[in-house]
């Protein structure tokens, strides 16, 4: 292949999904030679069906092969989350909202992040220092929940705080204390709905977040349990990559 030849590369999907990451693969091509012509044909959040047009390359045919996987991979992975969230939200209706957490690959929490907001989730929080969330290990060395609230608090007076909890003795211990949002991990259906009332007659403003074994196929069915959130690691650590190709075609120079 010759240096000079030119080349139209056609980014296409080969099936459903929302698209996420056409900025980002079109500074793959950037970076490699700014003279690439990189145009997006859909925007990030879009709906697309096979065969469908997402953006061309047009430029150096090395510098297109250079960029193809990485570009394709990008997309391909943040397409990827977008649409699986888009499922959990378009199953929920609003109803409640789609969190993400911080089960993300290294150096990619931003993006995957973004696509989650993409698909129409919402970010739980982006780093330990957004907000505090209590987990069953904090609680083991700090002795109590009462104990690790109440530390935190003493440093930070008005840090968001959220508790996970697993049973009713925990949740009982929790509605004592200044906390903002409480985590109702791996219980069941009924629990869910017991611990629901219970906190609404004591604290009816407390959010209030449901984890673990959530799935796309039982997620409708917590909208009437009268719960806030629902959070799925399944969005960034289990998102099936979306499959994105692109062809390319040399331009032909007719005065050859």
């Amino acid at each position: 292949m010759g240096s000079d030849e030119q080349a139209l590369g056609i980014i296409f999907p080969k099936q459903d999904g929302i698209l996420c990451g056409i900025h980002i693969a079109a500074m793959v091509f950037d970076e490699l030679d700014e003279r690439i012509v990189f145009r997006s044909e859909m925007h990030d959040g879009d709906r697309f069906t096979p065969g469908m047009t997402l953006a061309t390359v047009t430029g150096s045919a090395a510098t297109c092969l250079k960029g193809e996987r990485t570009a394709l991979n990008f997309l391909q992975h943040l397409s990827g989350i977008a649409t699986m969230t888009r499922q959990f939200v378009d199953a929920v209706q609003d109803r409640i909202k789609i969190l993400d957490t911080r089960k993300t690959l290294p150096g990619l929490r931003v993006m995957e992040k973004y696509a989650v907001r993409t698909g129409g989730g919402h970010n739980h929080r982006l780093g330990l220092y957004d907000m505090v969330l209590i987990k069953d290990n904090h609680i083991e060395i700090a002795g109590s929940i009462t104990n690790a609230v109440h530390t935190i608090r003493k440093k930070h007076r008005k840090k968001f705080i959220e508790v996970e909890i697993q049973t009713f003795k925990q949740l009982e211990e929790v509605l004592g204390l200044p906390v903002d949002r409480i985590m109702l991990d791996n219980m069941t259906a009924g629990q869910i709905t017991e611990s629901v009332k219970i906190v609404r007659r004591s604290k009816p403003k407390l959010e209030i977040e449901v984890s673990g074994g959530i799935k796309l196929e039982n997620v409708e069915s917590l909208c009437s349990s009268g719960i806030d959130y629902v959070s799925v690691g399944a969005l960034t650590h289990s998102a099936r990559a979306v499959d994105i190709a692109m062809q390319l075609k040399l331009i032909r120079n007719s005065a050859r």
